[in-house]
């Protein structure tokens, strides 16, 4: 970035009005729509002014230009103010502020739209996003855009600010800037520490961040703050009061997330108009056009499986090594792990692409909010992986994702008590339930090396939210490497014309269906085993007609508690249909540590589990 020039006082004050036309704008729609944080807009009405019309460089008429620079709000709730900007710049039609919040608009209560890269409100979230847009642009694009996020006080208690803060120094993140507008109040009481700003700045600092204290209200003092440059990601720390030129309102407390009665907004409208000077409007600065052109459709594998029938392999390590085999298809493939590279297999990928494998430590939340980040824009392909056991706690940031219509893929290793010894903490026995809850998402069960060298191509192709759940065990390949795999098709993997129940099951428990075949066999009952390869969506019609063929008997059996996983996801799909029945087999309660056999028979899923139910089904007609 080139060294700070201030600006001429005509610029100054041009960027004054623009902060309290900005104001105006989001006390007018808040208003209007009867709802709203028009206090939250109105204290960073000089950070925005200063920021798009001083500082960023980005076409007007076209939000999501690779060249652009980046803004993530952070602090969502101030959407309106961002909706103001836009105006601002004559990409929305300043009449269509007033539709704020209307289910006939595009402008919701919290930003979500086209001309924003990530959905934002669920708080905390914001600079992990804006984290993974800098570390795509310094290091896979190698562009000169720069990535800027503006976050509330009140977010700055969530643990996942600071696992972003830690990211963006250990990387060097010097394209980055964070902005806090601390205001001193949050939503039900003040923030914890107020207008004490040298302990943000010494927080920040000691997370490895260039921190400067500014007056937020202050257009020259933020214009020279956001012209240093450092070689470190930097913070901008600013003073300003909540209501900021809403006289009676400003720096009280009980007025968030309220909009003004219209009569005392039309007079606080007044006062403001009163101070503009001008009405011309600053133009935005065009950006340098520098980020390369990127094409991540139709990414494929660059040959077929490799894979022998009867060797065996487990799901996680086929996990790894098509990871980084479809990372030779296309140079926009990147792997992102939790420091668990080792036990998910995406180590493999590291070795042979060592330039696109992020490693986010133990910060599973920030770690899919960089996946966010890096997927904007349709730049990069991302693959996270970790214990899907430790998903669960970035829950939040994966609905998030959903809502920001992100395409990310997840893997999750370890499922299931199959995993043996370690124990229920590393255990993923509520992954399915909560994967399978996500909007957008598709749900990967792959049984062998095969399929998962299958889910692996078609998770990079698949729009939203993919996860791929992968098993510890070694199993046997089931399947010859020219077989065809689709999101949404199950496999029938034995079958007679005299089967009676049809078996359901995936990863461990396919293979132990398999065995119970065998054991039935000697009794001459025959079954029917169907894979079904993704759990959403589901097979439905191969489902039905498989349970008609075996007497509408059908007969789950997973690695999984009861709740939200295949058995459910079985029933919903055929209930209604006349004549048949679905018998599940789950873990029922909180296991322990043992070996994966032990644990398979104590909960009742594995192979002499699947035999007796079936010998029960068929007693039972």
């Amino acid at each position: 970035m080139e060294s700070y020039h201030k600006p001429d006082q005509q610029k100054l004050q041009a960027l004054k009005d623009t902060a309290n036309r900005l104001r105006i704008s989001s006390i007018q729609a808040t208003t209007a729509a009867g709802s709203g944080h028009p206090t939250s807009c109105c204290s960073a009405a000089e950070i925005m002014a200063v920021l798009f019309f001083h500082t960023m460089r980005y076409k007007s008429q076209d939000p999501r230009n690779p060249h652009n620079d980046r803004f993530v709000l952070s602090k969502g709730h101030a959407a309106p103010i961002l909706y103001a900007v836009w105006a601002e710049a004559g990409f929305l039609a300043e009449a269509e502020l007033l539709n704020l919040r209307k289910i006939s608009s595009d402008l919701d209560g919290h930003p979500k739209q086209a001309f924003t890269d990530v959905a934002t409100g669920s708080l905390g979230q914001g600079l992990g996003a804006a984290c993974g847009m800098a570390y795509t642009g310094k290091y896979f694009d190698k562009a000169s855009y720069r990535v800027y996020c503006l976050l509330g006080d009140g977010e700055l208690s969530e643990g996942s600010v600071w696992e972003a803060m830690a990211f963006a120094s250990i990387y060097k993140l010097d394209n980055l800037v964070a902005i806090l507008d601390i205001n001193r109040l949050g939503q039900s009481d003040p923030a914890p520490l107020q207008h004490q700003m040298d302990i943000y700045q010494k927080r920040c600092e000691a997370f490895g961040w260039h921190a400067i204290i500014v007056d937020g209200h202050s257009v020259e003092e933020l214009c020279k703050a956001f012209g240093q440059a450092k070689h470190q990601p930097t913070a901008i720390i600013a003073k300003t009061f909540k209501g900021r030129g809403i006289t009676g309102v400003e720096d009280k407390e009980s007025w968030h997330g309220k909009p003004l009665p219209k009569n005392m907004a039309e007079q606080i409208i007044q006062e403001i108009y009163s101070q503009i000077q001008s009405k011309k409007k600053i133009l935005a600065t065009p950006p340098q056009e520098d980020a390369p052109s990127v094409d991540i459709a139709n990414i494929r594998m660059p040959s077929l499986p490799s894979y022998k029938v009867g060797d065996k392999i487990a799901t996680r390590k086929a996990y790894g090594q098509a990871l980084a085999k479809l990372g030779h298809a296309s140079d926009r493939i990147i792997a992102l792990d939790g420091d668990t590279k080792n036990s998910t297999f995406s180590e493999i990928f590291k070795k042979e692409h060592p330039d696109r494998f992020i490693e986010c430590y133990i910060a599973e939340q920030n770690m899919v909010s960089i996946a966010v980040g890096c997927a904007t824009r349709n730049r990069t392909v991302p693959f996270c992986s970790t214990f899907a056991a430790f998903f669960t706690r970035a829950f939040d940031q994966i609905r998030m994702a959903a809502i920001s219509e992100s395409n990310i893929n997840l893997c999750g290793s370890h499922c299931g008590v199959s995993i043996g010894e370690d124990g229920p903490s590393q255990m993923a026995l509520e992954d399915l339930a909560m994967f399978r809850s996500v909007p957008t998402s598709t749900v990967f069960y792959p049984s062998d090396g095969v399929a998962t060298e299958k889910a692996v191509e078609l998770a990079a192709n698949t729009k939203g939210i993919c996860f791929i759940r992968t098993s510890r065990p070694e199993n046997a390949i089931i399947y010859n490497n020219n077989e065809d795999f689709q999101v949404g098709q199950a496999k029938v993997v034995l079958k007679s014309k005299d089967d009676q129940v049809t078996v359901i099951g995936a990863g461990v428990t396919l293979h132990e269906a398999l065995a119970a075949a065998e054991l039935l066999k000697k009794e001459k009952i025959n079954i029917r085993v169907l894979d079904p390869f993704t759990i959403k969506p589901l097979d439905r019609k191969l489902i039905l007609d498989s349970a008609r063929a075996t007497k509408g008997r059908i007969l789950t059996v997973e690695d999984h508690y009861y709740e939200g996983g295949i058995g459910e996801a079985v029933s919903s799909a055929v209930v209604g249909e006349p004549g048949i029945t679905v018998t599940h087999l789950a873990v029922n309660r909180v296991p322990r540590s043992g070996k994966p056999a032990e644990l398979l028979k104590m909960f009742g899923i594995d192979r002499d589990a699947i035999a007796q139910a079936v010998r029960g089904l068929i007693t039972k007609a």
